[in-house]
Protein backbone atom coordinates (compact mmCIF):
# COMPACT_ATOMS: atom_id res chain seq x y z
CA UNK A 1 0.00 0.00 0.00
CA UNK A 2 1.54 3.56 -0.91
CA UNK A 3 2.36 5.76 1.96
CA UNK A 4 0.11 8.71 1.91
CA UNK A 5 2.11 11.94 1.49
CA UNK A 6 1.00 14.91 3.52
CA UNK A 7 1.18 18.32 1.62
CA UNK A 8 0.76 21.76 2.50
CA UNK A 9 -0.19 24.70 -0.24
CA UNK A 10 1.24 27.63 1.56
CA UNK A 11 0.43 31.09 -0.04
CA UNK A 12 2.42 34.17 0.36
CA UNK A 13 2.40 37.23 -1.68
CA UNK A 14 5.88 38.81 -0.26
CA UNK A 15 8.97 36.81 0.59
CA UNK A 16 7.97 35.70 4.27
CA UNK A 17 7.70 32.17 6.13
CA UNK A 18 10.96 30.79 5.12
CA UNK A 19 11.39 28.73 8.27
CA UNK A 20 7.76 27.90 8.14
CA UNK A 21 8.57 25.57 5.49
CA UNK A 22 11.86 24.33 6.50
CA UNK A 23 10.11 23.04 9.83
CA UNK A 24 7.54 21.63 7.31
CA UNK A 25 10.14 19.40 5.28
CA UNK A 26 12.03 18.48 9.06
CA UNK A 27 8.59 16.88 10.27
CA UNK A 28 7.97 15.20 6.76
CA UNK A 29 5.60 17.26 5.37
CA UNK A 30 5.65 18.33 1.72
CA UNK A 31 5.09 22.19 1.35
CA UNK A 32 4.39 23.53 -1.86
CA UNK A 33 4.76 27.41 -2.26
CA UNK A 34 2.22 29.94 -4.63
CA UNK A 35 3.75 33.09 -4.89
CA UNK A 36 4.02 36.18 -7.46
CA UNK A 37 5.41 35.96 -10.72
CA UNK A 38 7.89 38.75 -9.27
CA UNK A 39 9.02 36.82 -6.50
CA UNK A 40 9.92 33.32 -8.71
CA UNK A 41 13.79 34.15 -7.99
CA UNK A 42 13.51 35.20 -4.85
CA UNK A 43 15.64 33.85 -2.30
CA UNK A 44 12.59 30.98 -1.01
CA UNK A 45 14.41 27.71 0.95
CA UNK A 46 14.06 25.59 -1.77
CA UNK A 47 15.50 22.50 -0.41
CA UNK A 48 12.48 22.20 2.07
CA UNK A 49 9.97 23.34 -0.78
CA UNK A 50 8.56 20.52 -3.19
CA UNK A 51 7.67 23.14 -5.68
CA UNK A 52 7.28 27.03 -6.33
CA UNK A 53 4.67 27.63 -8.60
CA UNK A 54 3.95 31.38 -9.26
CA UNK A 55 0.98 33.09 -10.54
CA UNK A 56 0.55 37.55 -11.71
CA UNK A 57 -0.26 39.80 -9.62
CA UNK A 58 -3.88 41.39 -9.50
CA UNK A 59 -5.69 38.04 -9.88
CA UNK A 60 -9.46 37.77 -9.52
CA UNK A 61 -11.13 35.29 -6.95
CA UNK A 62 -11.91 33.24 -9.59
CA UNK A 63 -8.62 33.47 -11.21
CA UNK A 64 -7.00 32.36 -7.79
CA UNK A 65 -9.32 29.42 -7.37
CA UNK A 66 -9.42 27.47 -10.76
CA UNK A 67 -4.92 28.50 -10.36
CA UNK A 68 -5.00 26.36 -6.80
CA UNK A 69 -8.04 23.87 -8.26
CA UNK A 70 -5.93 23.35 -10.99
CA UNK A 71 -2.91 22.75 -9.05
CA UNK A 72 -4.69 20.10 -6.87
CA UNK A 73 -5.42 17.77 -9.81
CA UNK A 74 -2.34 16.47 -9.32
CA UNK A 75 -1.49 16.79 -5.83
CA UNK A 76 -3.82 16.56 -2.88
CA UNK A 77 -3.40 19.12 -0.17
CA UNK A 78 -4.41 18.66 3.59
CA UNK A 79 -3.94 22.42 4.54
CA UNK A 80 -3.85 25.55 3.16
CA UNK A 81 -1.51 28.31 4.70
CA UNK A 82 -1.58 32.19 4.24
CA UNK A 83 2.18 33.10 5.16
CA UNK A 84 1.25 36.91 4.58
CA UNK A 85 -1.78 38.63 6.26
CA UNK A 86 -3.02 40.20 2.86
CA UNK A 87 -3.59 36.30 1.84
CA UNK A 88 -5.39 35.15 4.49
CA UNK A 89 -8.73 35.91 2.82
CA UNK A 90 -8.13 34.36 -0.22
CA UNK A 91 -7.08 31.40 1.60
CA UNK A 92 -10.10 30.94 3.52
CA UNK A 93 -12.23 31.31 0.27
CA UNK A 94 -10.35 28.39 -1.74
CA UNK A 95 -10.32 26.24 2.25
CA UNK A 96 -14.24 26.83 1.41
CA UNK A 97 -14.06 26.11 -1.59
CA UNK A 98 -12.17 22.74 -1.39
CA UNK A 99 -13.96 21.83 2.12
CA UNK A 100 -10.35 22.10 3.53
CA UNK A 101 -9.90 22.75 6.95
CA UNK A 102 -8.91 25.69 9.00
CA UNK A 103 -9.96 29.42 9.59
CA UNK A 104 -13.23 30.19 7.26
CA UNK A 105 -14.38 33.70 5.82
CA UNK A 106 -16.24 34.46 8.40
CA UNK A 107 -14.10 33.94 11.47
CA UNK A 108 -10.51 35.46 8.99
CA UNK A 109 -13.05 39.06 9.05
CA UNK A 110 -12.40 39.40 12.48
CA UNK A 111 -8.48 39.31 11.92
CA UNK A 112 -8.21 41.64 9.02
CA UNK A 113 -11.98 43.29 8.96
CA UNK A 114 -10.86 46.42 11.71
CA UNK A 115 -14.40 47.14 11.76
CA UNK A 116 -15.60 43.25 12.59
CA UNK A 117 -12.64 42.34 14.86
CA UNK A 118 -13.91 46.12 16.86
CA UNK A 119 -18.05 44.59 16.93
CA UNK A 120 -16.28 40.98 18.40
CA UNK A 121 -14.12 42.48 20.59
CA UNK A 122 -16.42 45.15 22.37
CA UNK A 123 -19.17 42.24 22.69
CA UNK A 124 -16.80 40.24 24.09
CA UNK A 125 -16.13 42.97 27.10
CA UNK A 126 -12.82 44.18 25.14
CA UNK A 127 -12.66 47.76 25.79
CA UNK A 128 -12.11 49.57 22.60
CA UNK A 129 -11.89 53.22 21.32
CA UNK A 130 -15.10 54.81 20.16
CA UNK A 131 -15.99 53.86 16.22
CA UNK A 132 -18.59 54.14 13.60
CA UNK A 133 -18.75 52.48 10.43
CA UNK A 134 -18.17 54.72 7.51
CA UNK A 135 -21.69 53.84 5.93
CA UNK A 136 -25.05 56.08 7.48
CA UNK A 137 -24.01 59.53 7.26
CA UNK A 138 -26.74 60.61 9.96
CA UNK A 139 -24.52 57.55 12.62
CA UNK A 140 -21.17 59.55 11.54
CA UNK A 141 -22.93 63.04 12.23
CA UNK A 142 -23.95 61.81 15.64
CA UNK A 143 -20.73 59.96 16.30
CA UNK A 144 -18.64 63.34 15.52
CA UNK A 145 -21.15 65.34 18.01
CA UNK A 146 -20.70 63.22 20.84
CA UNK A 147 -17.08 61.77 20.39
CA UNK A 148 -14.34 64.67 20.57
CA UNK A 149 -11.82 64.96 17.99
CA UNK A 150 -9.27 64.05 16.32
CA UNK A 151 -10.72 60.86 14.99
CA UNK A 152 -8.74 58.48 12.80
CA UNK A 153 -10.00 57.34 9.36
CA UNK A 154 -8.86 53.65 8.85
CA UNK A 155 -8.79 51.05 6.33
CA UNK A 156 -10.69 48.19 7.68
CA UNK A 157 -8.53 45.29 6.03
CA UNK A 158 -4.66 47.13 5.57
CA UNK A 159 -1.92 45.71 8.07
CA UNK A 160 -0.04 48.00 10.16
CA UNK A 161 -0.51 51.97 9.81
CA UNK A 162 -1.04 51.38 6.24
CA UNK A 163 -3.51 54.06 4.85
CA UNK A 164 -4.79 55.90 8.19
CA UNK A 165 -5.78 59.81 7.88
CA UNK A 166 -5.99 61.87 10.75
CA UNK A 167 -8.88 64.10 10.99
CA UNK A 168 -9.51 67.24 12.87
CA UNK A 169 -12.70 68.50 12.40
CA UNK A 170 -15.96 67.30 10.34
CA UNK A 171 -15.54 68.85 7.15
CA UNK A 172 -12.35 67.22 6.72
CA UNK A 173 -14.06 64.04 6.70
CA UNK A 174 -16.70 64.95 4.00
CA UNK A 175 -13.88 65.95 1.74
CA UNK A 176 -11.55 62.79 2.36
CA UNK A 177 -15.11 60.41 2.26
CA UNK A 178 -15.36 62.28 -1.19
CA UNK A 179 -11.71 61.69 -2.48
CA UNK A 180 -12.53 57.69 -1.22
CA UNK A 181 -15.81 57.46 -3.73
CA UNK A 182 -17.24 54.08 -3.16
CA UNK A 183 -14.34 52.91 -1.34
CA UNK A 184 -15.23 54.90 1.61
CA UNK A 185 -17.53 51.57 3.03
CA UNK A 186 -14.23 49.88 3.33
CA UNK A 187 -12.63 52.47 6.57
CA UNK A 188 -14.07 53.48 10.01
CA UNK A 189 -13.79 56.53 12.05
CA UNK A 190 -12.11 55.41 15.35
CA UNK A 191 -11.71 58.61 18.44
CA UNK A 192 -7.71 58.70 18.54
CA UNK A 193 -6.81 57.65 22.09
CA UNK A 194 -2.81 59.02 23.09
CA UNK A 195 -1.25 56.48 24.89
CA UNK A 196 1.45 53.70 25.41
CA UNK A 197 0.87 50.93 22.47
CA UNK A 198 1.79 47.86 23.52
CA UNK A 199 1.98 44.03 21.42
CA UNK A 200 1.19 40.42 22.39
CA UNK A 201 2.53 38.04 20.19
CA UNK A 202 0.87 34.77 20.94
CA UNK A 203 0.72 31.16 20.30
CA UNK A 204 -3.15 29.26 20.21
CA UNK A 205 -3.93 25.67 20.44
CA UNK A 206 -6.83 24.20 20.54
CA UNK A 207 -8.83 27.42 21.28
CA UNK A 208 -6.36 28.36 24.48
CA UNK A 209 -3.81 30.55 23.95
CA UNK A 210 -0.46 28.59 25.16
CA UNK A 211 2.25 31.29 24.46
CA UNK A 212 2.25 34.62 24.44
CA UNK A 213 4.99 37.71 24.82
CA UNK A 214 4.10 41.14 25.68
CA UNK A 215 6.56 44.06 23.95
CA UNK A 216 6.01 48.03 24.43
CA UNK A 217 6.72 50.26 21.37
CA UNK A 218 9.05 53.22 21.79
CA UNK A 219 6.90 55.46 19.45
CA UNK A 220 3.57 54.46 17.86
CA UNK A 221 4.17 52.48 15.04
CA UNK A 222 1.37 55.27 12.95
CA UNK A 223 3.70 58.03 13.90
CA UNK A 224 6.84 56.61 13.06
CA UNK A 225 5.11 55.45 9.59
CA UNK A 226 3.55 58.87 8.90
CA UNK A 227 5.95 61.25 10.67
CA UNK A 228 9.41 58.88 10.16
CA UNK A 229 11.58 58.30 13.39
CA UNK A 230 13.23 55.52 14.57
CA UNK A 231 11.04 52.07 15.59
CA UNK A 232 11.68 50.38 18.41
CA UNK A 233 10.07 47.87 20.56
CA UNK A 234 11.35 46.25 23.88
CA UNK A 235 9.90 43.60 26.25
CA UNK A 236 7.97 44.22 29.17
CA UNK A 237 9.30 43.37 32.27
CA UNK A 238 7.86 40.23 33.29
CA UNK A 239 7.84 40.85 37.04
CA UNK A 240 5.56 43.97 36.60
CA UNK A 241 1.65 44.52 36.30
CA UNK A 242 1.99 45.73 32.72
CA UNK A 243 3.24 41.71 31.79
CA UNK A 244 0.41 40.17 34.20
CA UNK A 245 -2.65 42.56 32.83
CA UNK A 246 -1.30 42.47 29.06
CA UNK A 247 -1.06 38.76 29.01
CA UNK A 248 -4.22 37.65 30.80
CA UNK A 249 -6.07 40.09 28.44
CA UNK A 250 -4.93 38.56 25.15
CA UNK A 251 -5.98 35.07 26.65
CA UNK A 252 -8.78 35.96 26.40
CA UNK A 253 -9.04 37.85 23.07
CA UNK A 254 -8.29 35.13 20.19
CA UNK A 255 -10.29 32.84 21.18
CA UNK A 256 -12.90 35.16 21.89
CA UNK A 257 -12.39 35.86 17.94
CA UNK A 258 -12.88 32.39 17.24
CA UNK A 259 -9.29 31.55 16.90
CA UNK A 260 -8.75 27.54 17.32
CA UNK A 261 -5.53 27.15 16.61
CA UNK A 262 -2.46 29.20 15.14
CA UNK A 263 -0.53 32.33 15.89
CA UNK A 264 -1.43 36.24 16.34
CA UNK A 265 0.10 39.55 16.95
CA UNK A 266 -2.19 41.86 19.16
CA UNK A 267 -1.93 45.77 19.68
CA UNK A 268 -3.03 47.34 22.89
CA UNK A 269 -3.03 51.01 24.03
CA UNK A 270 -2.96 51.85 27.76
CA UNK A 271 -5.03 55.23 27.44
CA UNK A 272 -3.12 58.37 28.99
CA UNK A 273 -6.38 59.85 30.11
CA UNK A 274 -7.57 56.55 32.41
CA UNK A 275 -4.56 54.16 32.31
CA UNK A 276 -7.22 51.51 31.26
CA UNK A 277 -5.89 48.92 28.41
CA UNK A 278 -7.97 49.12 24.93
CA UNK A 279 -7.89 46.70 22.10
CA UNK A 280 -6.58 48.37 18.70
CA UNK A 281 -6.32 45.27 16.45
CA UNK A 282 -5.24 41.66 15.84
CA UNK A 283 -3.78 39.69 13.16
CA UNK A 284 -3.76 35.49 12.42
CA UNK A 285 0.00 35.91 11.64
CA UNK A 286 3.54 36.14 13.11
CA UNK A 287 4.32 39.94 13.45
CA UNK A 288 6.40 42.09 11.04
CA UNK A 289 9.11 44.31 11.38
CA UNK A 290 11.78 41.58 12.27
CA UNK A 291 9.00 41.05 15.88
CA UNK A 292 9.28 37.18 15.18
CA UNK A 293 13.41 37.83 15.58
CA UNK A 294 12.92 39.90 18.50
CA UNK A 295 10.66 37.57 20.20
CA UNK A 296 12.86 34.75 19.71
CA UNK A 297 15.98 36.73 21.03
CA UNK A 298 13.80 36.91 24.21
CA UNK A 299 12.27 33.52 24.72
CA UNK A 300 13.92 31.31 22.74
CA UNK A 301 10.46 30.53 20.51
CA UNK A 302 10.69 30.85 16.96
CA UNK A 303 7.28 31.73 16.19
CA UNK A 304 6.99 30.56 12.52
CA UNK A 305 8.51 26.88 13.16
CA UNK A 306 6.11 26.39 15.90
CA UNK A 307 3.27 27.55 13.72
CA UNK A 308 4.44 24.88 11.58
CA UNK A 309 4.48 22.45 14.13
CA UNK A 310 1.20 23.38 15.77
CA UNK A 311 -0.38 22.53 12.01
CA UNK A 312 1.29 19.70 11.32
CA UNK A 313 0.23 18.42 14.94
CA UNK A 314 -3.37 19.09 14.14
CA UNK A 315 -3.09 17.41 11.12
CA UNK A 316 -1.97 14.36 12.56
CA UNK A 317 -4.10 14.41 15.34
CA UNK A 318 -1.36 14.38 17.38
CA UNK A 319 -1.56 16.85 20.81
CA UNK A 320 0.81 20.31 20.26
CA UNK A 321 3.17 20.86 23.02
CA UNK A 322 4.40 24.34 23.20
CA UNK A 323 8.36 24.92 23.61
CA UNK A 324 10.12 25.60 26.99
CA UNK A 325 10.32 29.50 26.52
CA UNK A 326 13.71 31.32 28.11
CA UNK A 327 12.85 34.64 30.34
CA UNK A 328 15.34 37.43 28.73
CA UNK A 329 14.81 40.47 27.47
CA UNK A 330 14.72 41.94 23.98
CA UNK A 331 14.53 45.36 22.15
CA UNK A 332 15.03 46.30 18.36
CA UNK A 333 15.93 49.35 16.68
CA UNK A 334 14.88 49.72 13.23
CA UNK A 335 15.20 53.17 10.88
CA UNK A 336 14.38 53.95 6.88
CA UNK A 337 18.88 54.61 5.92
CA UNK A 338 19.81 56.89 3.40
CA UNK A 339 22.39 54.82 2.46
CA UNK A 340 21.36 51.30 0.63
CA UNK A 341 23.86 49.16 3.02
CA UNK A 342 24.35 50.80 6.49
CA UNK A 343 26.95 49.89 8.56
CA UNK A 344 26.02 49.32 12.03
CA UNK A 345 29.40 47.57 13.13
CA UNK A 346 29.62 50.82 15.25
CA UNK A 347 26.98 49.64 17.79
CA UNK A 348 28.94 46.77 19.12
CA UNK A 349 27.50 46.29 23.03
CA UNK A 350 28.05 42.59 23.83
CA UNK A 351 24.07 42.69 23.80
CA UNK A 352 23.84 42.75 20.43
CA UNK A 353 22.99 39.25 18.93
CA UNK A 354 21.26 40.32 15.04
CA UNK A 355 22.10 42.51 12.35
CA UNK A 356 19.05 43.22 10.30
CA UNK A 357 19.95 43.11 6.36
CA UNK A 358 17.15 45.06 4.30
CA UNK A 359 18.13 47.17 1.71
CA UNK A 360 18.27 50.88 2.88
CA UNK A 361 17.63 49.84 6.47
CA UNK A 362 19.37 50.06 9.60
CA UNK A 363 18.11 47.64 12.30
CA UNK A 364 19.76 45.40 15.25
CA UNK A 365 18.19 43.28 18.25
CA UNK A 366 19.86 43.56 21.61
CA UNK A 367 19.23 40.89 24.60
CA UNK A 368 19.82 40.85 28.22
CA UNK A 369 18.98 39.08 31.48
CA UNK A 370 18.26 42.60 32.69
CA UNK A 371 14.94 44.43 31.33
CA UNK A 372 16.54 47.99 32.21
CA UNK A 373 19.58 47.48 30.28
CA UNK A 374 17.71 46.62 27.17
CA UNK A 375 15.62 49.92 27.74
CA UNK A 376 19.11 51.57 28.28
CA UNK A 377 20.43 50.40 25.15
CA UNK A 378 17.32 51.57 23.12
CA UNK A 379 17.18 54.77 24.38
CA UNK A 380 21.11 55.45 23.45
CA UNK A 381 20.76 53.00 20.00
CA UNK A 382 17.49 55.23 18.86
CA UNK A 383 19.24 58.23 18.98
CA UNK A 384 22.39 57.40 17.03
CA UNK A 385 20.18 55.90 14.76
CA UNK A 386 18.12 59.35 13.83
CA UNK A 387 21.83 60.62 14.03
CA UNK A 388 23.65 58.45 11.60
CA UNK A 389 21.39 56.79 9.30
CA UNK A 390 17.94 58.30 9.47
CA UNK A 391 16.21 58.76 6.11
CA UNK A 392 12.40 60.13 5.76
CA UNK A 393 10.00 59.40 2.80
CA UNK A 394 6.12 59.49 2.55
CA UNK A 395 4.34 56.33 3.62
CA UNK A 396 3.86 53.40 1.24
CA UNK A 397 0.43 53.09 0.09
CA UNK A 398 1.12 49.78 -0.07
CA UNK A 399 2.99 47.62 2.03
CA UNK A 400 6.55 46.83 0.71
CA UNK A 401 7.24 43.59 2.95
Amino acid sequence: MTEKIERFLCIASYEKGHDFLRQCAAMGVRPTLLTLDKLRDAPWPREAVEEVATMPSGLSLEQILNTVSWMARGRRFDRIIALDEFDLEITAKIREHMRIRGMGTTTTAYYRDKLAMRICAQESGFLVPEYCRVLNYDELRAYMSHVPAPWLLKPRSEASSLGIRTIEEPEQLWRALDDLGDRQSHFLLEQFVPGDIFHVDSIVSEGKVVFSAAHQYGHPPMQVMHEGGVFTTRTVDRGSREWQELTALNAGLAPSLGMLRGVTHAEYIRAHADGRYYFLEIAARVGGAFIADLVEAATGVNLWREWARLEVSSLRGETYVPPQSLASYAGSVICLAKTAEPDTDGFDAPEVVLRMKKHHHAGLIVRSDEAERVRQLLEEYSGEFARRFLASMPAPEKPTA
